[in-house]
């Protein structure tokens, strides 16, 4: 188990190395420079022994390996630099905004298992097999709705004709209620489908067969017996749909107007505020790593077959 868990560490930090990596080549071939284009125009007054300076204290003069090597540094020294655009620390800005965008990840992770756990129930034990086939559809349906559209309805008919749930002058997990939840629909597609291919799988072996002939009711065949067995995959899905919550909330909190990291970033693309962009890109990745190494180091404890065969491979 140990040798497992030092094995995953190692990978996810070697994830975390090439998604710096990465993100600062893509960065660096961005066109224009944007200290250039933020301190050059007319209006600031500034003379050019002056940008000159402002470009040596952002380290824009230097070359790209230098940079790198410094941006590497400095980074793994807790320090993220300071915003082009705002000059603020960027590790300030990211407190700032951090606290709405894990509340948005809070409430649609939760409402998408949710979601997911009783969709997948009643699809499992519908009375009549015509209706069990059309609510195995729904979750295809589902994963092919734009997020952006079902936000805008949901802002439309929940918030301002059945007025259930305000989205105005709201702040704290109030304000996350109707954005993480109209977020977890599409995400809750996947973690059904995933969730019942494993079960039909494991509803088909003899042992269900003995288990019906021994009077055992379908609920309890289904939580006591198929869920353990077609847990894993839905596991590990859940951690690849993790993904998909970042990048939502880029279209989600725009579309509601919160103030996280996802707003953060449109914002830091558009003014080309690097340093701003590869800590947000840094951030989103380190939460995807955590949670798929959350998701690797459950499998074992979870999956008894995963334990025999780490067990055989340490023998």
């Amino acid at each position: 188990m140990t040798r497992y868990i030092l094995s995953r560490a190692a990978q996810a930090l070697l994830v975390l190395w090439g998604a710096f990596t990465l993100s600062f080549v893509l960065l660096q071939v961005m066109p224009g420079d944007a200290v250039l284009i933020k301190f050059q125009d007319p209006e600031l007054g500034l003379s050019p022994q002056q940008i000159s300076d402002i470009r040596a204290s952002y380290g824009a003069d230097e070359s790209a390996f230098v940079q790198y090597a410094h941006v590497l540094g400095r980074t793994l020294a807790g320090q993220l630099g300071y915003s082009i655009e705002t000059g603020v620390p960027v590790s300030r800005m990211l407190h700032a905004a951090y606290p709405t965008t894990l509340r948005l990840a809070v409430v649609s992770f939760g409402g998408a298992i949710m979601l997911a756990a009783g969709f997948a129930t009643a699809a499992l034990l519908a009375p009549l097999r015509p209706l069990r086939a059309a609510l195995r559809l729904v979750p295809g349906l589902a994963s092919g709705i734009p997020v952006f559209w079902l936000e805008i309805v949901a802002i439309q008919l929940v918030s301002f004709h059945w007025k259930l749930v305000p989205v105005v002058g709201v702040s704290g997990w109030t304000a996350v209620l109707l954005p993480g939840l109209a977020l977890a629909i599409p995400i809750s597609a996947p973690l059904t489908q995933v969730f019942l291919s494993a079960a039909e799988r494991v509803m088909a072996q003899p042992f269900i067969d003995v288990l019906r002939a021994r009077g055992a009711s379908p609920l309890r065949i289904l939580y006591a017996h198929v869920l353990p067995n077609a847990l894993p995959p839905t596991l590990t899905i859940s951690g690849l749909v993790f993904g998909e919550i970042l990048a939502g909330a880029v279209v989600t909190e725009t579309v509601f107007g919160l103030d996280g990291l996802g707003q953060l970033a449109q914002q830091a693309v558009a003014n080309q505020d690097v340093a701003v962009l590869q800590a947000i890109i840094l951030i989103s990745v380190a939460g995807f790593v955590i949670i798929n190494f959350t998701v690797d180091a459950l499998h074992p404890l979870i999956d008894p077959r995963i334990r025999r065969t780490q067990a055989g491979g340490a023998a």
